[in-house]
């Protein structure tokens, strides 16, 4: 039906441009392009005259920048999710735009595909209207009053033995419609959560780094949203925006993010920087990654010596085994003795499943079939009660019921 197309408005100075997006979006059943305009006034009036759910403003328009435009637009039309479309990506101003208000960004040229994907999902994630109780800006747990989030640490002391990869499909098998998780990616400099989630945009952990002072709705800007429901704050597009991430930065960004979220799953490095040790200070559960093999159980047991001198308690600790297989010739148990920690839950090596979920960019968790999917599942169940005490868990699922 007519009233259920998401109604957009193309502002846009050139007019081959503004007929270019009518024509790709002219045959989406879903979609339908309610006006167009040449000037950032013109777009405004119409805003308001026409309440569109989607705006697409191109960033560069003659007698108003793009920032003042989105500010006015979200004034008219408050629940007008803005996209923005820019030749340059000036990651500066486009945070700036974000914070405004702009929902998104598109650098152009993009194709179809991505205009019509960027469209749906802003779409998707349009702020709810004002009659409806307050969320804030990331729904139900937003702004919880005195509620303070937890932190899981996905951590190893030696390269290649797959946090990533644990981090990820943890973070997804701990999302539930009761709960909020956020996926933070501070494995710096090289970060891989986006890959491994096929996400990726304008806004990174670099960008709310270099904020001074920030508020739920602009930690909110920051964040892509996943599938799966889960928020994820990826790590800095380029490695030089890593020296932004300081342990002072990463110490309010971790502040803000406990308040807005039930659970936050940290994917760390695997170097002992300044920032990861505070992750790890912070985190109220490390999940510990070792492979059965020589190497890494001997950086583990650096690992559990430096945590004895920092006083950690032997329960803040979660050791898991990865790449788990008979034929390597080292058992679960002979870890334990080795390490004097118990382990918490063998993950199978299935090398095919987890090269094809990185490379289609899917948790592999889904694959309820295969042992990999279970074990991790198994693993955010201890990461659960860890975490919460039963009472909690059932005021979480009561706060999304309100």
């Amino acid at each position: 039906m007519a009233d259920q197309r998401i109604r957009v408005l193309i502002v846009d100075d050139i007019p081959e441009t503004r007929e270019n997006l009518k024509k790709l979006l002219m045959f989406e059943h879903d979609i339908e392009v309610v006006g167009t305009a040449s000037t950032a006034e013109e777009g405004i009036r119409l805003a308001r005259e026409l309440q569109p759910d989607v705006v697409l403003l191109d960033i560069n328009l003659p007698g108003m920048s793009g920032i003042s435009a989105v500010e006015q637009i979200m004034e008219v039309a408050p629940l007008t999710q803005v996209v923005m479309m820019s030749v340059q990506s000036d990651a500066d101003y486009l945070r700036r735009a974000m914070l405004a208000g702009a929902r998104d960004f598109l650098p152009k040229p993009f194709s179809a595909d991505e205009l019509v994907a960027t469209i749906r999902r802003v779409y998707r994630t349009r702020r709810p209207p004002p009659v409806l109780p307050p969320t804030g800006p990331l729904g139900p747990a937003a702004g919880r009053a005195g509620a303070q989030g937890k932190v899981v640490a996905v951590y190893s002391p030696k390269g290649g033995v797959g946090t990533t990869m644990i981090a990820v499909n943890l973070a997804v098998a701990l999302q539930k419609p009761e709960r909020r998780v956020a996926l933070i990616d501070a494995s710096l400099p090289f970060g891989d959560v986006g890959v491994f989630l096929n996400l990726q945009g304008p806004r990174s952990l670099a960008d709310l780094a270099q904020m001074d002072e920030m508020d739920p709705e602009a930690f909110a800007l920051s964040l892509l949203s996943h599938a799966s429901g889960l928020k994820v704050l990826l790590a800095p597009p380029r490695p030089e925006l890593a020296e932004y991430v300081t342990p002072e930065a990463m110490k309010r960004i971790l502040g803000m993010a406990r308040t807005l979220f039930d659970i936050l799953v940290i994917d760390t490095t695997t170097q002992p920087t300044d920032t990861t040790l505070l992750i790890l200070d912070e985190a109220d559960q490390i999940v510990l990654v070792v492979t059965p093999d020589v190497p890494t159980i001997k950086n583990a047991r650096l690992f559990f010596d430096v945590i004895t001198q920092l006083n950690y308690p032997p329960q803040k600790t979660l050791m898991i085994l990865n790449k788990m297989d008979r034929r390597f010739g080292i058992t679960a148990e002979m870890v334990e003795q080795a390490l004097k920690h118990p382990v918490g839950v063998q993950i199978p090596w299935d090398e095919v499943t987890v090269l094809n979920s990185i490379n289609k960019g899917a948790p592999l968790v889904a694959q309820r079939s295969k042992p990999i999917a279970n074990a991790i599942l198994q693993l955010a169940k201890h990461v659960e009660e860890a975490l919460f005490a039963p009472q909690e868990v059932e005021e979480i699922r009561k706060r999304s019921n309100r």
